[in-house]
């Protein structure tokens, strides 16, 4: 991996002439990769904790090698996700099939920003650009503390991008009976998305000290 801060190819064509480079992330995790993701045994974890991360990584290396549907990964912050939604995308990109990667409170405020700034790359541009993408890769996604607007936004992208199939990521710290009932309907359709659920608690780094 490189240490250079770069945007990849679909990151700089989605961000157009109008400034919009910091709305993508993926060039700010190189070192997210399958090859660096920690089962984390020698921290101690209960078995079950390491299977929930065994399979996640198994689910995302089986994505990666073939985008086809959701995969949505759930779990507490910094158990992995972001590193496994980030690998997907960075193997993706070694395969010269670079995908957006998006902070889903990010993408708010930037739609928002398009919205209300007609100086700027028109909204609707904006926003078709980011749905209709091959593949995209939506993390943190939260809806109980959207507004109104921004709940329907959400709600138009994942139900744009479930009509037209196209293969997307999302991990999200919330559990499924707080996201919003029309976007959890979607993720629920088990012929479209796959959900994994990471039982392991945060990261922090190290080995379990000996008592």
């Amino acid at each position: 991996w490189s240490s250079a801060v770069t945007l990849t190819d679909a990151e700089r064509g989605a961000s157009g002439d109008m400034g919009h480079d910091e709305l993508f992330c993926l060039h700010l995790f190189p070192r997210s990769t399958f090859a660096t993701f920690s089962l984390r045994e020698e921290e101690g974890l209960d078995a079950d904790h390491v299977r929930s991360l065994e399979k996640a990584l198994k689910a995302a290396i089986a994505f990666a090698s073939k985008p086809k549907g959701w995969l949505m990964l759930l779990g507490p912050y910094g158990c992995g996700k972001t590193h496994l939604a980030a690998a997907i995308g960075n193997a993706r990109m070694d395969q010269g099939d670079p995908p957006l990667m998006i902070m889903a409170p990010d993408l708010l405020d930037d739609l928002r920003a398009a919205m209300n700034e007609p100086g700027k790359m028109s909204f609707h541009r904006r926003f078709t650009d980011i749905r209709t993408t091959p593949l995209l890769i939506l993390d943190d996604l939260g809806t109980q503390s959207m507004t109104p607007w921004a709940r329907e936004k959400m709600h138009q992208l994942f139900n744009h991008r479930s009509n037209a199939e196209l293969p997307t990521v999302i991990t999200s710290a919330n559990t499924l009976e707080e996201v919003d009932e029309r976007i959890r309907a979607r993720l629920l359709d088990a012929r479209l998305c796959t959900i994994h659920a990471i039982t392991a608690p945060a990261y922090h780094g190290g080995r379990k000290r000996k008592k």
